[in-house]
């Protein structure tokens, strides 16, 4: 354990300018000791871990840090800049830079000792002695804990002396909340859970933060870190014992409902680390308001809805795409299901008799419309879950029932996919305005069961019914029609549009906004030409950026690294299958020239297929749905155009480009590309 880190993974001199330079050089130290095996491709997961939340924290530190397939034991590189790196921390610039590297697989004893270190950060004087230490060696014996002479710190854990007192369990605060006690007074009990994506440094960081905090203002607090090493539950009667929760968190709580009914303050990680006091004073306020969390808080794609950095379009935003995540499998399921059918039954099968009236076993024509009909059906629940999970993505479990209740609504009185959108943001507006009323504590018990679905459902359906569903219904047959409408240079743009959004983030919100509005226009039973031209365009171009990434590498290969090549290996078949995340790899090691190449090849594969008219009935596929696409051989060369011109971009680009400084080529590769500032979507 003690070699984590060693003089040789120290380096006070970093002249690095950039977080992405101090990463590099950092790592290319790790690379020398044969604990890192594939430079570029542990500084790609280290850039992917960085597009998800910056790692610089207050007080001058920066802690970029992954797990990686390409870290070959647990390590720890420093590096000390003179004049400062910027890693987005609110108050400037960091001098103390902390590399971390753990494997994919690190055990728990190795976790600990990294979690350790992440709370010693939280101390001072361990920070100020970095600061002035004099030679690599000293540094490394300081920050392994094992420095001559030097007795911890009263309140701070040695990194590795007291690596089992600093395990992922829970840790409770209780040293001037015994003198309250003493007094005679019952100290405020607070619980807190904290997490970060990695679960390696943010979390104990966090959960440290919070400790010292808890001390100073007098308060009993219990932290569960829910690390990567795993996480001891809190004891039950110390939650129910408990005054208030704090949830500091940037992936879900794990068993969130555990806290339910108390008073709660949910932020993100970095605000446990960087304001813990005022957690702790927000937590208190509620508590004396009384207000608590009327349902019981279970697992959302929407866990946390924001912090106070955060501005509403981001989380506006987060609602809508949890509304969209659980609606997709619903479009691919009863889409795929509906052209199938067709493609059995031809264009009348939508004609056929139900077939609980009607169904011979040997008979094509039935199979046909058996699976057209459970398509339909599969359809039918479009608008609901999109509605149901926006309101869920909002308020929690409490917020499904009036959400699936105004997405029919919607259906019913024909305002379609914006009614919808319309019907969840006002059921989970409505259930959380019903959970900040202050109601007794005998009542709490049947809020989430009878008094929240019941309130709600009637509000959202007079709204739906009375106020709002008429011009909302009227808004979306303006649209259907205006789209029918399209044709010539006008569809050819659109397409071009949409190929360009398609191609933009690669799975992303501006990518799912493109789609959901394509398959809006297909989701009914007997959808529009210019609608299922749509689909076919957005499809089309959503196929390019990963098959061309796999033909770029197979044509030029030196250009990528090998994890790149093995990567575009892959990307043929994600590509065929229509999922343009394939090509995320490529465009988190280098944006600025994967990006808008992908932008080009799909702008130009959505305006040829709208130009050769080609359509398509099922929302997914790739080219397995080819048989069922009108114009297929158009159409496919629509891809391929669009492949082509990606393909050459990207080589063209590449090969202009300077050889990162100190980056080195393994025999027979060309240069490798260097980490980019942000990833397109978080990964």
């Amino acid at each position: 354990m003690s070699d984590m880190i060693t003089a040789d993974l120290v380096d006070l001199d970093l002249s690095a300018d950039t977080k992405e330079a101090a990463a590099r050089a950092l790592a290319e130290r790790m690379v020398a000791l044969g604990r890192v095996t594939d430079l570029d491709g542990f500084l790609a997961d280290v850039a992917a871990r960085e597009a998800q939340m910056p790692t610089g924290l207050d007080g001058g530190i920066g802690i970029p840090h992954c797990r990686s397939e390409h870290v070959t034991e647990p390590t720890l590189a420093f590096g000390r800049s003179a004049d400062g790196i910027d890693f987005g921390a609110a108050d400037g610039p960091a001098d103390l830079i902390f590399l971390i590297a753990a494997p994919a697989g690190a055990d728990d004893a190795h976790l600990t000792i990294l979690s350790s270190l992440a709370r010693q950060l939280m101390n001072t004087e361990f920070t100020d002695a970095l600061r002035a230490v004099g030679d690599a060696a000293a540094a490394a014996a300081l920050i392994r804990g094992d420095e001559p002479g030097e007795p911890a710190e009263a309140g701070s854990e040695d990194p590795v002396a007291s690596a089992g007192a600093a395990s992922p369990a829970a840790a409770t605060v209780t040293d001037d909340a015994d003198d309250t006690a003493a007094a005679g007074e019952r100290p405020f009990r607070i619980v807190a859970v904290t997490s970060c994506p990695t679960g390696i440094a943010h979390t104990y960081m966090a959960a440290e933060s919070l400790e010292n905090a808890g001390r100073e203002a007098g308060v009993d607090i219990t932290v569960e870190p829910q690390g990567s090493a795993g996480f001891t539950r809190l004891d039950p009667a110390v939650i129910a014992a408990a005054d208030g929760v704090i949830f500091a968190h940037d992936v879900p709580v794990r068993e969130k409902e555990r806290f339910a009914g108390k008073p709660t303050v949910d932020v993100g990680v970095k605000a446990g680390i960087n304001r813990p006091a005022e957690l702790i004073t927000e937590v208190r306020g509620k508590a004396a308001r009384g207000e608590v969390t009327s349902g019981s808080p279970g697992s959302t794609p929407v866990e946390r809805t924001g912090d106070s950095g955060e501005g509403y379009g981001t989380k506006l935003r987060k609602w809508l795409m949890s509304g969209v995540s659980y609606m997709v499998p619903f479009v691919a399921a009863g889409g795929l299901l509906i052209a199938l059918g067709f493609a059995i039954g031809g264009w009348k099968v939508d004609k056929a008799p139900s077939v609980m009236e009607h169904f011979m076993w040997l008979q094509a024509d039935s199979w046909a419309a058996l699976l057209f009909q459970i398509g339909g059906v599969a359809f039918g629940f479009l608008v609901p879950v999109l509605a149901g999970y926006i309101a869920y993505g909002m308020a929690d479990r409490p917020g499904l029932v009036p959400g699936f209740v105004g997405g029919s609504i919607a259906l019913t009185i024909n305002a379609g996919f914006l009614g919808g959108l319309a019907a969840g943001l006002i059921a989970g507006g409505v259930v959380i305005a019903i959970q900040k009323v202050n109601i007794p504590a005998a009542l709490r018990g049947i809020m989430p069961v009878v008094v929240i679905p019941l309130i709600s459902s009637a509000i959202v359906g007079f709204l739906m019914f009375v106020v709002i569903g008429k011009p909302i219904a009227e808004a979306q047959k303006g649209m259907t029609d205006w789209l029918n409408g399209l044709s010539g240079s006008n569809a050819i743009l659109l397409g071009a549009l949409l190929g360009l959004m398609m191609c933009f983030d690669l799975g992303g919100p501006v990518n799912k906004v493109a789609y959901t509005f394509a398959t809006a226009g297909i989701a009914v039973s007997s959808p529009s030409d210019s609608a299922m031209k749509i689909m076919a365009a957005v499809m089309a171009a959503g196929m390019v950026p990963p098959l061309a990434m796999a033909l770029a590498t197979t044509v030029r290969g030196k250009l990528f690294t090998h994890t790149e090549r093995e990567n575009g290996k892959a990307a043929w078949v994600l590509g065929a299958s229509f999922i343009s995340e394939g090509a995320i790899p490529f465009a988190a090691a280098d944006p600025l020239r994967v990006i808008p190449a992908s932008m080009a090849g799909g702008a130009i594969t959505g305006a040829l297929s709208m130009a050769f008219g080609s359509t398509l009935r099922a929302p997914h596929g790739g080219i397995f749905v080819v048989p069922l696409i009108g114009n297929p051989l158009l159409y496919l060369v629509a891809i391929a155009a669009g492949v082509c011109v990606t393909t050459a971009l990207v080589v063209v680009l590449k090969g202009l480009r300077k050889p990162a400084p100190g980056a080195t080529a393994a025999p027979g590769e060309g240069t490798a590309p260097a980490a980019e500032t942000k990833q397109p979507v978080a990964a």
